[in-house]
């Protein structure tokens, strides 16, 4: 009996063993299958070529061109200079096929803050004179008034 108990255990282990071998094999033959998908599929993806026109390649290669023609010594003339310094001497660049206005815009709105701040400080100078004033003239008329009743006070006495 204990030869067939024996003898059974080791026919089911060798079973379970196949069985574990046929799904490692069955799970890599997956794996290829989904692998071999996936090229198929980047495969079929195909990328159009961009159509550009004529005018456009005209326009790239003045572009190019342009670039192409600044030296380092043109672009940077003066290391030392500030940073406004060259903004405002990048103003007076002759014009090329476009004109760059990014710098005057910068420059126009700081200077369109700086005055509307300045605007601003001078109202509110005015007005903390007015209400100076205000205060001036309220302390005054307190005074009086106390005076007033301090006078009609004695007089009563």
């Amino acid at each position: 009996e204990e030869d067939l108990l024996n003898d059974v255990c080791r026919e089911v282990v060798e079973k379970w063993s196949e069985s574990q071998i046929v799904d490692a094999k069955e799970k890599k033959e997956d794996e290829i299958q989904a692998i071999a998908s996936m090229m198929e599929k980047q495969a079929k993806i195909v990328v159009k070529p961009k159509e550009v026109s004529q005018e456009e390649k005209q326009r790239k290669a003045a572009l190019l061109a342009q670039y192409a023609n600044v030296t380092d010594e043109e672009e940077y003339p003066f290391p030392d200079q500030s940073g406004l310094t060259r903004a405002l001497s990048a103003l007076n660049t002759p014009p090329a096929l476009f004109r760059n206005t990014n710098v005057e815009d910068v420059l126009n709105a700081r200077k369109l803050e700086r005055e509307l701040l300045r605007d601003e400080f001078q109202k509110k100078k005015e007005q903390d004179k007015l209400q100076r004033e205000k205060d001036k003239l309220a302390k005054q008329e307190r005074k009086e008034k106390e005076k007033k009743r301090t006078q009609k006070g004695e007089r009563k006495r």
